[in-house]
């Protein structure tokens, strides 16, 4: 049974909760989840990171994310987590920040590819102990994108290829994709309109190894079921 709260305000008139799940959920009746020891983290639009976006992006804020996978991983109730994406990718350091600290967590984690997860979105993806992608769903690899104002020396050559190495290598070291064919995939010329790059759909993503599976949600679950019950076993040990 669904059930509305009814708050009381200062004063003393009803508050119905249910203008305010109109506003920020667009229905009348949100559906209560019973109590789970799964975990949903979302990434949604484009990722940001130490510069605030214009207020008309849809954007996920790395300060909100790291502090909730740090109580995740101090949590006795949570034992796995399903990492929903569906990003154009955003700030470099922040994406790749949080794909660092997903990767290093002790509970069991999949993730799931709605949409798209480009670009940064790419690390993001591939962080998880097992990654599953919408058939539906695509990938952009390309090299990092720079903006603002870039200084004309040999020292931001270095500088930008230093980075794209750290993305590759986080990439490479996360799922079963060569180097060589990820550089490929990234240096390709022909297939963007006005980029360097190569976006991948659904099956051509799991093809080339940098995702597991194709599936859904349902998908997500039974695996990470799998992987929390194979943690278990590993503890009682």
């Amino acid at each position: 049974m669904l059930v509305l709260e009814n708050k009381t305000n200062t004063n003393g008139q009803a508050k119905n909760s249910t203008s305010e799940n109109i506003k920020e959920y667009g229905t009348t009746i949100l559906p209560k989840a019973p109590p789970s020891n799964i975990y949903y983290l979302t990434i949604i639009g484009q990722i940001e990171g130490h510069q605030i976006l214009p207020p008309q992006n849809k954007t996920t804020k790395y300060e909100h994310l790291i502090p909730q996978l740090v109580a995740i991983e101090e949590s006795e109730d949570i034992e796995g987590i399903v990492l929903i994406i569906n990003t154009v990718g955003g700030d470099v350091e922040a994406g790749l920040a949080i794909a660092e600290l997903i990767s290093t967590m002790s509970k069991p984690s999949v993730s799931l590819v709605l949409g798209g997860g480009h670009s940064i979105g790419v690390p993001l993806s591939v962080c998880t102990d097992y990654s599953i992608i919408a058939s539906t769903a695509t990938m952009t690899i390309h090299p990092i994108r720079m903006s603002g104002v870039i200084i004309g020396v040999p020292q931001t050559y270095e500088y930008v290829n230093k980075m794209q190495k750290r993305i590759v290598n986080f990439i490479t070291r996360h799922c079963k994709i060569t180097r060589d064919r990820f550089n490929e995939l990234m240096l390709r010329t022909g297939e963007l309109a006005n980029d360097v790059g190569t976006v991948l759909v659904g099956e051509e993503a799991v093809e080339n190894g940098l995702i597991d599976q194709v599936g859904g949600l349902n998908d997500a679950l039974i695996k990470l079921k799998e992987l929390i019950s194979l943690n278990k076993e590993g503890e009682g040990q």
